[in-house]
């Protein structure tokens, strides 16, 4: 859900206020409020009110500047979901990356363009227009920030716009998208630590203050997590690819007779279970963990899956006489991946389906194993050599739903979808 006050939409894109705009405002307001220089020229009251629009025309500067990606980005085809503008400026939340390199080439410098259009526009109208002095110094003062918006953002590392197009290069050269966010990434990471080291040196400049490097440490710290994120993200997107649904796998299902009646089957495997609680039409109970995994055999072959809704199905009348190959799901007409099938695709099907498991097959369509959420994360957590419960695997499969910070279902579309 997105957080933040809702102002308004735009070319079909939401537009929301974070609660730290306001305090950057309230702090450029009272800035300008009490300039000497300012006050001199306009008296007090007039320069709060300088300071005010100084803000708003900087954020709309920030505005324009997200408005420039997102409406290329539309242009590719690609859903936009928000603008926010917030402490450091603004956020276009797009649903997916651009499909090749040129575009995302061409949604990362369209902001930078746009800021710099707007410091030709306010720099064209500052020299041939006669303007009332406090006019002409805010016009003045929207060209630099946005010359210094342009700039700032064309910094070659992740988030900023040149770190994506530092991605877009690397990514043209290596034809491969994960190694230009791992470059651009670590461009971030280092500019962030800069920005860091600058804002303490500069606070140990007694000259300056002990404030004087808030901003620029501020800055720093936002580039290097952000980066750091995108640097976890593209790792975990890279391990995802590498794993195949036969390594996640397991073969937690009983093999049964196909010709044993249905009687025998309730009897035996479902009397004192808890699944039996299903068979009752009235029952609305969640079951408290995953039904046990049924399939029907005979002959040396797989008849299908036997479940509990097949029994329901069948009159309780008729029990002794049908047999489990009867309600047996044949095994290519249920939700089922090739066990050499991508763990990527597997977790795709199982969010489009809304299915809480996959049967994997081998080449021969026999059953190899079956597939879930907590057996997805258990191969993950495997591939990246982090350790994770057993309590927290069952847990996912009780659920049926990934951790709420481990979202592999928008994770696995970013993949398929860039």
């Amino acid at each position: 859900m997105q957080s933040g006050w809702r102002v308004g939409t735009l070319f079909n894109i939401p537009l929301f206020i974070d609660n730290s705009w306001f305090l950057i405002v309230l702090l450029i307001a009272f800035s300008y409020g009490n300039d000497t220089s300012i006050i001199e020229l306009i008296g007090p009251g007039g320069a709060w009110a300088f300071g005010f629009v100084y803000a708003l025309g900087l954020f709309s500067s920030v505005l324009l500047h997200e408005l420039g990606h997102s409406l290329v980005a539309q242009s590719q085809g690609i859903t936009v979901n928000s603008i926010k503008l917030f402490l450091f400026g603004g956020v276009a939340s797009i649903e997916r990356e651009s499909k090749t390199p040129e575009g995302a080439f061409k949604v990362a410098i369209a902001g930078p363009a746009v800021s710099i259009a707007l410091f030709i526009i306010f720099l064209f109208v500052g020299r041939s227009i006669q303007l009332p002095e406090a006019a002409a110094l805010m016009i003045g003062q929207l060209a630099n920030i946005n010359l210094v918006l342009a700039l700032f953002n064309m910094i070659p590392g992740l988030p900023l716009d040149g770190g994506q197009i530092l991605k877009a290069a690397v990514w043209k050269a290596t034809n491969s998208r994960t190694a230009g966010v791992r470059w651009a990434a670590r461009s971030g990471q280092f500019f962030g630590w800069g920005a860091i080291a600058l804002g303490l040196v500069l606070s140990l400049n007694p000259a300056l203050g002990l404030f004087a490097g808030l901003w620029p440490a501020l800055i720093g710290l936002f580039i290097l997590r952000n980066a750091s994120a995108y640097k976890r993200m593209n790792t975990l997107q890279e391990e995802l690819t590498k794993i195949k649904t036969s390594d996640a796998a397991i073969r937690d299902f009983r093999v049964l007779d196909a010709n044993m009646t249905l009687r025998q089957f309730a009897d035996e495997y479902l009397l004192n279970a808890e699944t039996l609680e299903q068979l009752s039409d009235d029952s609305k109970t969640k079951q408290s963990k995953p039904a046990p995994i049924y399939f029907a055999s005979s002959d040396g072959r797989y008849r299908g899956l036997v479940s509990i809704e097949g029994l329901r199905q069948v009159e309780r009348s008729e029990w002794e006489h049908q047999t489990l190959q009867s309600i047996a799901q044949p095994l290519l007409e249920i939700p089922h991946v090739s066990e050499n099938t991508p763990l990527t695709e597997a977790i795709q099907l199982m969010e489009e389906q809304k299915i809480p498991r996959l049967t994997v097959l081998t080449p021969a369509d026999s059953v190899a194993g079956t597939l879930d959420r907590g057996d997805i994360v258990r191969a993950l957590a495997k591939q990246l050599k982090f350790p994770v419960t057993e309590a927290i695997i069952q847990k996912i499969k009780e659920e049926g739903a990934y951790p709420a910070g481990l979202q592999l279902g928008a994770i696995v579309q970013s993949i398929e979808k860039a």
